[in-house]
């Protein structure tokens, strides 16, 4: 006879289980047809963070095949960005050497070798209409004392320390000259970029001209920035242009008592047993613009710098590239500041339009309601 143990009356756990499934999925219908659930779902799936990477990594992988192939694109690309950049470093090459005439003329206008001719040095500024235009208005007795007030006035030399005061105007190199240093710098003539010659690696010079002084016996100090300009094959999607990687000095022949880029120290020491004092000097370094022919080497033997020791190098990096790009081919202006009061007006404007921006993205959060925008 058969077990009839289950009753019509009782459920089975399966009929139960399919109750509860029915009654779980009526739930969920109902609380996914209540906006404020969705709205509070939506924020919550909004606020979960997305990144590329994640999403790559979600793809099938017949797509990552093919994003594999479209970086080998990438590096070839790379390689012949790397081709243009040197290129562009033979076309530096070809219009400094058309450009170097105009530079030493400079050098002899500045040193007072050659007086420029009246063509050379006329030049109408803005002031100089207007002080024309008031001249004009005055009488004849008013402009005859001038006359004579400027056969008076001293007439030095070319232009009396030229490039030290374009040390000083400039934040970049004032920041490294010391007061031992500025006697040393009056006596700067001249600055000059050399290029690498053809078919060398990629590289540039700064050559420093001073006339005769009473501090070294160099006439010219040199310092060499080694450049690459080719994709890292470790990262080559990092590629941006040619980059400078190292950099070399020179050796400063200082006069005796005149190396400002050392002092002596003096120090005494008690001998242990007897308790006597001796005083003893020691030569320790010193802070000057000079030790700028001195720079750090980059690690080439897989050793990392310290944190310092990345700055200073790449800050020796960037003065080495403003002097080439920025100091040397507008020298005047900086001299003058007019280069500097650009740089400056550029920045002032960067930060305005930053600050503006800023302004607008809380006027949407405040007024997103009441005037939305587009």
């Amino acid at each position: 006879m058969a077990d009839n143990s289950f009753s019509d009356g009782a459920p089975s756990d399966s009929t139960e289980a399919a109750k509860s499934t029915s009654s779980a999925e009526q739930l969920t219908d109902q609380v996914m047809q209540s906006p404020q659930v969705l709205a509070a779902l939506q924020e919550r799936l909004d606020s979960v963070s997305h990144t590329p990477s994640s999403y790559v990594e979600t793809l099938p992988k017949a797509v990552k095949r093919r994003i594999n192939a479209l970086k080998q694109l990438q590096v070839k690309c790379a390689h012949i960005e790397a081709k243009f950049y040197e290129e562009v470093h033979d076309l530096e090459r070809k219009y400094a050497a058309l450009y170097q005439p105009l530079f030493d003329k400079r050098r002899e206008f500045v040193t007072g070798d050659v007086e420029p001719t009246d063509a050379e040095s006329e030049w109408h500024s803005e002031e100089e209409e207007e002080e024309k235009l008031a001249g004009d208005m005055k009488s004849k007795l008013v402009t005859e004392e001038k006359e004579e007030a400027a056969a008076e006035e001293p007439s030095p030399r070319g232009i009396p320390e030229f490039w030290f005061t374009i040390f000083r105007n400039v934040d970049m190199l004032s920041e490294l000259v010391r007061e031992h240093d500025e006697p040393i710098l009056r006596h700067l003539q001249d600055i000059k970029v050399k290029f690498s010659d053809p078919g060398q690696p990629m590289s540039f010079v700064l050559e420093f001209h001073f006339e005769p002084n009473d501090y070294f016996t160099n006439s010219v100090l040199t310092k060499t920035y080694k450049m690459k300009s080719e994709p890292d094959k470790a990262d080559p999607f990092s590629f941006e242009g040619p980059e400078i990687v190292d950099c070399d000095g020179c050796t400063i022949d200082w006069k005796k008592g005149k190396n400002v880029t050392v002092k002596t120290i003096r120090k005494k020491q008690k001998h242990r047993g007897r308790g006597t004092v001796r005083t003893i000097t020691k030569q320790v370094p010193n802070e000057s613009f000079f030790n700028f022919f001195s720079p750090l080497k980059a690690s080439g033997d897989g050793e990392s710098l310290d944190e310092d020791s990345e700055f200073t190098l790449a800050s020796d990096f960037e003065i080495g590239h403003f002097f080439r790009e920025r100091i040397v081919p507008r020298a005047v202006l900086y001299f003058t500041g007019e280069a500097i009061e650009d740089d400056d007006n550029f920045e002032e404007d960067e930060e305005g339009e930053e600050e503006e921006l800023e302004g607008d993205e809380e006027g949407d959060e405040d007024d997103a309601d009441a005037n939305p925008k587009v």
